[in-house]
């Protein structure tokens, strides 16, 4: 359903799109081209990796979350095709852009890909194309960016073409929600743009959200992520504290829990991951900075959980030290290196950061993740990575690590047989309590150190 005032008869949308382009085929474009296949749209996904491409038109995902029997089917069915040749974007009546929107070294936000990927779109223009951007970005970037490009090739926009903003709001791995079934933002240009921007996704989601503008929208997904990067800071320092006073963090949060109202339940980890909450919040940030406006929660939120690695690697050292051990020389076994539980996303993974940090100190790594078979480690002073294979999590390998981390709590993992067989076992998920283990000996009341 939609949440447009249907009273509006205003300038008509654009024509019914029955061909869709979808940029960048990867975590959030690939499942916006299956759904809308399945909706009834044809798809041209388009790709710059002749691997991904390949693998479709062989009816194969390299998504965790997109089963290869929903590409296979769709593509036999001819509603699905992917290619290397932005030229064929002229054949749809509206092209959404999927492309990724990293940080740049310096910490600002790296726009290259949606440049390229909007010159590809500019050069394929045809009049009443609507073209909507998904890639979570700065408040501006749809018009100061996009908007300007798609000009230039002739045309007034809301009128001979159309442009919006859509975030995306992929969770991956999350079995409930999904594509189809979260409510999608979209803001426009101009008001005529936001109805064709309706009139696609409404044949693809079940709720669209109008906004009022694409800045509009674009700070929506922002403050998304933003809330929750803040509110994991301060669940992350809150444990700190809890540790320097002896408390049990995680006793104290299932006890907050319990309040009916006021209180939201956010628990503290290794730090942050994946794509969206590490990096979104300083997109905006960013923005703030060239208007001379300090964003302090967002700073300081992020200076907290940047730490989190180095507080894990300071709970190893404790838990060696307890059995008279030096990082130096032990070997560790770190258990997860996707950001989350259940997925094979290592997009800036705390689990890399306390590799890295542990090999930096002397330590012999090594990991085991069900999902991640090989992790690129860099290593302290510069230089090449280092490539670490997953290990096979035997008793043998659990018990010859003088110490075991639980960094991602993947749910295929028997963490009572785990505890029982480490000689120390430093657990920043709460795995071993969660999963009914009965209490060890040797750990220490923040609950961080369960084994020494």
């Amino acid at each position: 359903m939609s949440t447009l005032d249907r009273t509006d008869t205003s300038s008509p949308p654009a024509s019914d799109p029955v061909m869709l382009g979808v940029v960048g085929l990867g975590y959030v474009g690939l499942p916006l081209a299956i759904e809308a296949a399945k909706a009834g749209f044809r798809v041209i996904g388009l790709d710059v990796d002749g691997d991904v491409v390949d693998g479709i038109t062989a009816g194969r995902s390299h998504i965790q979350d997109v089963p290869d029997a929903d590409v296979g089917a769709l593509v036999e069915a001819g509603v699905l095709e992917a290619t290397l040749d932005s030229e064929r974007l002229s054949e749809c009546s509206a092209v959404s852009i999927c492309v990724p929107t990293p940080l740049g070294k310096t910490g600002d936000p790296d726009v290259s890909y949606v440049v390229a990927a909007t010159d590809a779109v500019a050069r394929a223009l045809r009049p009443g194309q609507l073209i909507v951007l998904e890639s979570t970005t700065y408040p501006g970037t749809t018009r100061e960016v996009v908007l300007p490009a798609l000009e230039a090739e002739g045309g007034t926009v809301g009128e001979d073409f159309y442009l919006c903003f859509s975030p995306e709001r992929v969770d991956p791995g999350n079995e409930i929600w999904h594509t189809r079934n979260t409510p999608k933002v979209i803001g426009g240009v101009t008001p005529a743009c936001t109805k064709a921007g309706i009139a696609l996704y409404e044949r693809i989601v079940d709720t669209v959200v109008p906004v009022s503008s694409t800045e509009a929208a674009e700070l929506t997904k922002i403050l998304e992520n933003t809330f929750r990067a803040v509110n994991i800071g301060l669940v992350n320092e809150i444990a700190m504290i809890a540790d320097r006073l002896g408390i049990d963090i995680w006793e104290v949060i299932e006890a907050a829990d319990t309040k009916p109202f006021g209180f939201m339940k956010f628990t503290p980890g290794p730090g942050l991951g994946g794509h969206c909450i590490p990096i979104d919040p300083h997109y905006l940030a960013w923005k703030m900075r060239s208007l001379n406006f300090k964003t302090r929660f967002i700073d300081l939120a992020g200076e907290i959980n940047r730490d989190m690695p180095r507080f894990v690697v300071d709970k190893v050292r404790e838990a060696l030290n307890r059995s008279q051990r030096a990082v130096n020389g032990s070997r560790v076994l770190v258990l997860g290196a996707a950001y989350k539980r259940d997925i094979d996303d290592v997009r800036e993974s705390p689990a890399l950061d306390i590799l890295s940090l542990l090999a930096s100190d002397g330590a012999s790594i090594a990991y085991h993740d069900p999902h991640v078979s090989e992790v690129e480690v860099q290593m302290s002073g510069g230089g090449p990575p280092r490539t670490l294979a997953s290990v096979a999590l035997t008793d043998d390998e659990i018990s010859s690590a003088d110490c075991v981390v639980i960094v991602t709590d993947h749910s295929t993992v028997d963490y009572a047989r785990v505890a029982s067989r480490a000689k120390a076992l430093v657990d920043t998920r709460h795995a071993v309590r969660n999963r009914a283990v009965e209490p060890l000996t040797g750990g220490d009341p923040s609950g961080w150190v369960v084994k020494s």
